[in-house]
């Protein structure tokens, strides 16, 4: 079996939302990376994207050598056969569709090595029950989140045919370039953090459908409070500093309630049939015309490495 020290190159399939800053990220930790992607149109612009982000962590002097070295490690192949040739880790990033899934694992189980680490990045699909049985044994999930060159977590899981050491290689490496790496004892379906944001998502859009508050309120009343409160405490150990008998007590005497749907809530369905999307289409919750949406990111992207490199330090050193 691989260890860290054999993980020397790694290939991409995907190189839409989250594939361009993965490869960034396994680059920068010494990697040669192979991207692949079914369309031209997708990697011109994952190069773009590439490129931007590079500028960004320049900048931010969050780089150890010039950029265009790092750039220098990613390559894209016109295959898939030929992105995952010599491969000690494959990541595969594309979309969250099971027959798209099917079909890209079944020419990878038809060509890959069997000592090569398999890591899917799905956010919601069983992965376990859709890849071929063979690619169980060296198979994990590493769930990355939006944008993946910023954001530290990484959520790892095994299957239960593939051995511990594989996952342990994996949370290694993640390190080795530089991310927070969560190893999970066993597989859920939305993991730690979407299962948590999954549940805080349920309440705004039911505060926001029912009429009580908009998007804007809710968004500065969680900036104002329990976000960069859990930036020190994170939630288990904000619950030890207010008592855990209080929360006991909440949960008795029934002081919350859960909102039920039994249809999709109104406020999601009414941004839908109106195509307002997010920054993708110009407008969501909030309006976004005109503006120059890369810009944006960037700015986004520097304002979170300020926000991270802070509770690094609360994280290094905790309360």
């Amino acid at each position: 079996m691989k260890t860290l020290n054999d993980i020397k190159k790694v290939a991409i399939l995907g190189a839409g939302t989250m594939g361009p800053g993965i490869a960034q990220i396994y680059a920068m930790g010494g990697c040669e990376v192979t991207m692949w992607t079914r369309r031209e149109e997708t990697k011109q612009k994952a190069i773009a994207s590439l490129k931007a982000q590079l500028d960004t962590f320049e900048s931010e002097g969050m780089l150890k050598e010039a950029k265009d070295a790092v750039f220098a490690r990613i390559s894209f192949a016109p295959t898939v056969e030929e992105a995952v040739a010599g491969a000690d880790l494959i990541q595969e990033t594309i979309v969250e569709k099971k027959d798209a899934k099917e079909e890209l694992y079944a020419k990878i189980a038809a060509c890959v090595a069997p000592d090569t680490i398999i890591a899917s990045n799905t956010s919601a699909l069983n992965i376990f029950e859709i890849v071929p049985e063979k690619l169980l044994p060296q198979l994990i999930i590493c769930h990355w989140y939006a944008p993946p060159h910023v954001i530290p977590l990484v959520e790892v899981v095994k299957s239960e045919q593939a051995p511990q050491e594989m996952a342990d290689v994996a949370v290694a490496l993640l390190k080795k370039c530089g991310k927070t790496p969560v190893l999970m004892k066993k597989f859920i379906r939305g993991y730690i953090a979407n299962r948590l944001q999954q549940c805080l998502n349920q309440e705004v859009f039911y505060l926001i459908s029912e009429g009580y508050c908009d998007a804007e309120a809710i968004d500065l009343a969680c900036q104002a409070s329990f976000i960069p409160r859990a930036c020190v405490l994170g939630i288990c150990k904000r619950i030890d500093f207010g008592g855990v008998d209080m929360t006991y007590n909440n949960f008795k005497n029934k002081s919350y309630a859960a909102p039920q749907w039994d249809t999709i809530p109104s406020i999601l369905q009414e941004k839908v049939d109106a195509n307002e999307l997010g920054i993708k289409t110009g407008k969501g919750f909030y309006d976004y015309t005109g503006k120059d949406i890369e810009a944006v990111k960037a700015k986004r992207d520097k304002y979170l490495f300020e926000v991270f490199k802070l509770t690094q330090k609360f994280m290094d050193d905790p309360v």
